[in-house]
């Protein structure tokens, strides 16, 4: 099973945009989702930090919200963090969560706008503009590195 990390803002849409637009990405994301069935989602998005996990997962469609299994610990409650993570939260609270889930050594892919979050040159990490969120053209590419973990 493939362990997709999944961000919110800049992602889902656009990282700075007034509220009437969150999730407005949602339905392209949901449609990759679709077509790469053998996937897992965990939410990294800070939105996890004051929302419950239930909530996020009422924001996605029907077929789609089971596939959301958890969400990652905050960066400040991790405990033992290899030093080549100290300065990568975001990766460090993904490799957290596939330790804790006995997935350490599963294919994971973290969709986020951050690319400072990640050690450079992660190949773990797929990139998405946060000015623009997940675009249809992304999605396809998003949709291939996913068939091809």
């Amino acid at each position: 099973m493939r362990t997709l990390f999944l961000d919110f803002d800049g992602v889902l849409h656009p990282e700075f945009c007034h509220e009437s637009r969150h999730f407005s990405c949602l339905s392209t994301f949901e449609q990759a989702l679709r077509v790469t069935p053998n996937c897992e989602v965990v939410i990294t998005s800070t939105w996890r930090l004051y929302t419950p996990l239930d909530s996020l997962r009422s924001r996605f469609s029907s077929d789609i919200a089971p596939r959301i299994i958890g969400a990652t610990g905050q960066f400040g409650q991790l405990e033992s963090i290899p030093d080549t993570l100290l300065g990568y939260e975001r990766e460090a609270e993904c490799i957290a969560w596939l330790r804790a889930n006995g997935r350490a050594a599963s294919p994971w892919l973290a969709v986020d706008d951050r690319s400072w979050l990640f050690r450079p040159f992660n190949r773990s990490v797929f990139l998405i503009d946060g000015r623009t969120g997940l675009t249809m053209d992304k999605a396809e590419e998003l949709i291939t590195r996913l068939r091809n973990l």
